[in-house]
């Protein structure tokens, strides 16, 4: 399995010759990173804003493959006000071949017992970290510390060239781990082809 980060909160997890694409951004929100062009057989997003619904930036596949996901929803709240203020968020969770994979999207509150319970077990949890929209990074590191996922992968902050100036940058997260539990990729992909033992997995992103 291959999990490639394409900017802000948009993924795309690959398994054999099928290919699923999260939360597509418009490149126009975000001029400093290179306008990616994307291909799958499937999108699915975690709510209707422009930088996690932009399905105009995926080629979509047709194919007679049978899906080899399977995914599951948890619906929560884009803010921490039971949505009144930026309405309701979808959190999706991914299985193929014994992994599974949680995207919280742009959760922006705690989330309730039963659905933590129902995030055990994960290998990769996709979360954002760099607040005002959504939860902040003190909030993920709760929130990680109840799931207890093998590995974190931050999504949604302000890198050096790239991302909306109000997020907090990646360092506000990863103060609060050791630096031994962080890998730093060189690049923005990864194969998945043996277990990894990293507590946080930061992706590398090409900018202009």
């Amino acid at each position: 399995m291959k999990i490639k980060w394409l900017g802000h909160s948009c993924f795309k997890i690959t398994e054999g010759d099928y290919s699923i694409v999260i939360d597509p951004y418009n490149p126009l929100m975000f001029p400093r990173l290179e306008k990616y062009t994307v291909s799958a057989n499937q999108i699915i997003c975690s709510h209707n804003h422009e930088d996690h619904n932009f399905k105009k930036a995926v080629t979509l596949i047709q194919t007679s493959k049978e899906n080899p996901f399977k995914i599951d929803t948890l619906t929560t709240y884009h803010d921490d006000s039971k949505g009144s203020t930026r309405g309701l968020m979808t959190i999706h969770i991914l299985e193929v071949n014994g992994i599974k994979i949680a995207h919280l999207g742009d959760i922006g509150c705690e989330l309730e017992e039963d659905q933590i319970q129902k995030l055990w077990g994960l290998d990769f949890l996709m979360i954002p970290v760099g607040g005002y929209y959504t939860i902040n990074a003190e909030t993920a590191k709760r929130l990680i510390d109840r799931i207890k996922p093998k590995t974190v992968i931050p999504m949604h902050y302000r890198g050096e060239l790239f991302g909306f100036p109000v997020l907090a940058t990646l360092d506000d997260f990863t103060k609060f781990y050791k630096k031994n539990e962080i890998t730093y990729l060189k690049f923005n992909e990864i194969d998945l082809e043996n277990k990894l033992t990293t507590k946080v997995l930061v992706f590398n992103i090409a900018r202009s």
